[in-house]
């Protein structure tokens, strides 16, 4: 497992760089994950994808195999990306690192009702962090990591779904 790491806070020119924190499980990454860090790259200067421990949720992959899948989706030359974990607060890891925003994406109205009140529960706590909502993509809407490894566990087709070295990656999990 990754070492634990500490963050002291970070100074900016909140003016001149808008920097979101975009969490998840990513258990695996998905085309529709994919696709919401695209967009956030349209609203702000950088994305900080981080990987939030959910104990609620036993993952397929350990923690060191979903930052690698994860960073294996950008370009080395992508400098406007950051992988990372955290543990703890998520809101006080955001303003830590100097972010202004916490994107999450919405697939469904089931899914703003939950997120609706972390949002208001992260503003409470850290009134400098906004929360972001983006409508996954219409092409990724039914998709969701759940899904994914439901359909590759029982040898379904999920290319295009995933990236490929993420399909490679579960069509050996459940081959082993």
């Amino acid at each position: 497992m990754a070492e634990e790491k500490s963050y002291e806070p970070f100074v900016q020119d909140k003016v001149s760089q808008k920097i979101a924190v975009y969490p998840g499980t990513f258990d695996p990454i998905t085309m529709g994950h994919i696709d919401i860090v695209n967009r956030s790259l349209e609203i702000f200067d950088q994305v900080i994808i981080v990987i939030a421990n959910n104990p609620a949720k036993a993952a397929l992959f350990a923690l060191e195999e979903r930052l690698q899948m994860i960073r294996d989706c950008f370009p080395l030359t992508e400098k406007r990306i950051t992988v990372s974990y955290v543990e703890g607060l998520l809101v006080d890891y955001a303003y830590k690192r100097g972010a202004t925003a916490i994107v999450r994406g919405l697939r469904a109205v089931s899914d703003f009702e939950y997120e609706f009140q972390l949002a208001l529960m992260n503003r409470r706590l850290e009134k400098e962090v906004e929360t972001v909502f983006l409508m996954t993509g219409l092409r990724w809407i039914y998709i969701s990591s759940s899904i994914i490894k439901d359909v590759a566990r029982h040898g379904g087709d999920i290319s295009g779904l995933v990236p490929d070295h993420v399909c490679e990656k579960l069509r050996h999990k459940f081959m082993s």
